[in-house]
């Protein structure tokens, strides 16, 4: 691959709004053609593709509600019409709902549900895209610093990151004979339009900045920065891994 993406094509699920539209923003800019995914929120992602086209990129929207019946099959017949006979050569799996803990409050519908959508629609959104998928392309994974940091609030969220860091590592071994690369990026807290209004609670941002040892607050972008690194060729001996893009968050105590 190139050190662009010129003449590259990519798949963002969940790409209408927050880190998943930041990422679509920066493939597109970096040239390649960019498949918006979103699952309620068509305006979002029009407003992605629009934002990608007045900066001079290309990208087309594609609707799939993950978590349903026939999901990966409503995504992959739309991905496909719009490369219309391309490969695809990037696969971000950025789409998740919320965390449904903690323990005392979760239910099995609500942990079902977070499991359909954050652990088994991006293995098996994986499973059918890689005949699609170009000898040489990148599949990334956003997870999170929950993996790591213990949340009693985010337990099956946590869980179900632990289960794609797992699944990360595995098919980098499966699939690295052609030459595709498996990487996961993992946030610590980030500050994005769409969730603007959890950090406002008294305190919180605060709180979140003076245990991350950068000293602030993520942004979509600083995500977005980190994905287009595996994406690049500059990543192409990556492979296997988790990239912790939280700014350092709970690494311990601060000078």
């Amino acid at each position: 691959m190139e050190s662009g993406q010129t003449g590259r094509t990519a798949l963002v699920t969940g790409a209408s709004r927050g880190i998943g539209r930041a990422i679509a923003r920066r493939l597109a800019a970096d040239g390649a053609l960019v498949a918006v995914h979103y699952g309620s929120s068509e305006s979002g992602a029009r407003q992605t593709v629009a934002e990608i086209a007045e900066a001079g990129g290309r990208a087309f929207p594609v609707r799939a509600e993950l978590g349903t019946p026939g999901d990966i099959g409503t995504l992959l017949d739309g991905l496909v019409r719009g490369l219309a006979g391309r490969p695809l050569d990037i696969l971000v799996n950025n789409a998740a709902t919320a965390p449904g803990g903690p323990i005392g409050t979760d239910t099995p519908e609500r942990f079902d549900h977070l499991f359909a959508v954050n652990v088994k629609a991006p293995y098996f959104l994986i499973q059918r895209a890689l005949p699609l998928l170009r000898d040489g392309g990148r599949i990334i994974t956003l997870t999170s610093v929950a993996t790591r940091v213990a949340n009693p609030g985010q337990t099956s969220f946590a869980m179900g990151k632990g289960a794609l860091e797992t699944m990360t590592r595995t098919l980098a071994g499966a699939l690295g004979v052609r030459g595709i690369t498996v990487n996961a990026v993992a946030p610590g807290a980030t500050r994005t339009e769409a969730n603007a209004a959890v950090f406002e609670a008294p305190g919180l941002a605060d709180f979140l900045t003076g245990q991350t040892a950068l000293n602030r607050l993520g942004s979509a972008e600083d995500i977005a920065d980190a994905v287009a690194f595996l994406a690049s060729d500059d990543a192409r001996w990556i492979t296997g891994q988790v990239l912790d893009t939280s700014g350092g968050i709970h690494l311990g105590l601060r000078a």
